[in-house]
């Protein structure tokens, strides 16, 4: 019980499971024999025995039997996040963002135009814009009136069309039109924060970033991966948690799943990969599923 109770197994499956092995002192025994052998003890009763002293020492074994019959889980945010990243990579093999984009110009001048829009309305918009502004310099020199009435449509136009022309300019002043490949390059231009420094890096570049938008900070905390609200503050948490070459396909791989499974409103937790290790389950414990996990603490 204290084991399930620490968080060394996976007590969210106890509803099943105490159903299955309650009132049988032979099962619970054989139950308890594979575990301690699995942990590496070596008990020196038989699975019978161990049964029998277990139910004789009044020890209500009910938990322990959970424990011994659901798998090893994560128990810390860390094997937490490595285990939620094990099971998206099987999900999403090909970690993709979803904001179409032929270039870093591009990609940085999308993602702009993506705050508080969907990438779909984004990627409707960016053809005209691009056809009209292909490079930093073109850019750098349109009216802010015929970029406003491109991206009208994407919502606060008349900030993001400022930023765009900002974004350009700086770019044609500082680093001879290109997009530079520092984080502290790129947060220095207009409309750019870490969030979309970090997506240019890690898509373009495929260079170490960790990119926390609104997908990411939300399944973060539905998940038990971080209890922190700060974007920053959470790209730093989960960046500890996994080798800096991975926090781009993991963060793209959040979106994805908080797009098409994990729902604010609504999340799909009967068709959900990570159903059985999240602690925000929407489902009855009775129809919980249990897995194998990769990473056992």
């Amino acid at each position: 019980a204290e084991l399930v109770g620490e968080g060394v197994f996976a007590g969210a499956l106890t509803g099943v499971l105490d159903e299955t092995v309650d009132g049988d002192a032979g099962l619970v025994g054989q139950r308890l024999h594979v575990l301690h052998s699995e942990l590496g003890f070596h008990p020196e009763h038989g699975p019978e025995a161990t049964g029998q002293r277990w139910e004789a020492q009044g020890a209500a074994p009910r938990r322990l039997r959970v424990a011994c019959v659901a798998m090893a889980g994560p128990r810390t945010p860390k094997t937490r996040t490595r285990e939620v990243a094990r099971r998206l990579a099987d999900e999403y093999p090909v970690a993709i963002c979803e904001l179409d984009h032929r270039n870093a110009f591009e990609l940085l001048a999308a993602t702009i135009l993506s705050a508080q829009c969907t990438d779909a309305r984004v990627n409707m918009v960016t053809p005209a814009l691009f056809a009209r502004y292909p490079d930093a310099p073109s850019l750098a020199a349109a009216a802010v009136d015929e970029v406003e009435a491109i991206i009208r449509s994407t919502g606060f136009f008349q900030t993001k069309a400022k930023n765009l022309i900002g974004m350009a300019q700086a770019l044609v002043e500082r680093y001879g039109g290109e997009v530079p490949t520092e984080l502290d390059d790129l947060v220095t231009l207009p409309g750019v924060g870490r969030k979309t420094g970090n997506v240019v890096r890690s898509v373009v570049f495929d260079l170490p970033g960790l990119p926390v938008d609104t997908h990411v900070g939300r399944l973060g905390k539905r998940l038990g991966l971080t209890e922190l609200d700060d974007p920053v503050k959470v790209e730093h948490e989960l960046g500890r948690y996994l080798p800096p070459a991975e926090w781009g396909s993991f963060s793209l791989r959040l979106i994805l799943h908080g797009r098409r499974v994990c729902d604010a409103r609504k999340p799909a937790c009967d068709r959900c990969g990570l159903e059985d290790i999240c602690p925000s389950s929407a489902l009855p414990r009775t129809a919980r599923k249990g897995r194998p996990t990769g990473a056992a603490g």
